[in-house]
């Protein structure tokens, strides 16, 4: 779960859903108000997250499982992706970017 770098607070899930959610990178500590940035390897690893929601559909391109079946698994996977989403997030007190140590 996510941990504010300045006070140490672990956010629950509620509060990283909604404070992932927005368009603004930077997301406030609900504890000490500090801007907190996700790192870039939370964002790789998020990325991977939601390429597993398309999984089903590679699946249907090499076998012969009806499309019926692996459309109705992907909002089970989609929500399972959602459910475990808060779980990736890692912050940083500095905002990063690609390429940056």
């Amino acid at each position: 779960m996510s941990t504010c770098q300045n006070c140490n607070n672990m956010w629950n899930w509620k509060q990283t859903i909604r404070k992932t959610t927005t368009l603004d990178p930077a997301m406030t500590c609900p504890n000490c108000g500090e801007k907190q940035y996700q790192t870039q390897k939370s964002k790789k690893r998020i990325s991977f997250l939601t390429v597993i929601i398309l999984l089903p559909l590679l699946i249907q391109t090499f076998s012969d499982i009806p499309v019926i079946m692996l459309l109705s698994l992907l909002p089970v996977i989609a929500v399972i992706v959602f459910l475990l989403y808060p779980f990736f997030v890692e912050l940083s007190s500095k905002e990063r970017y690609i390429g940056e140590e």
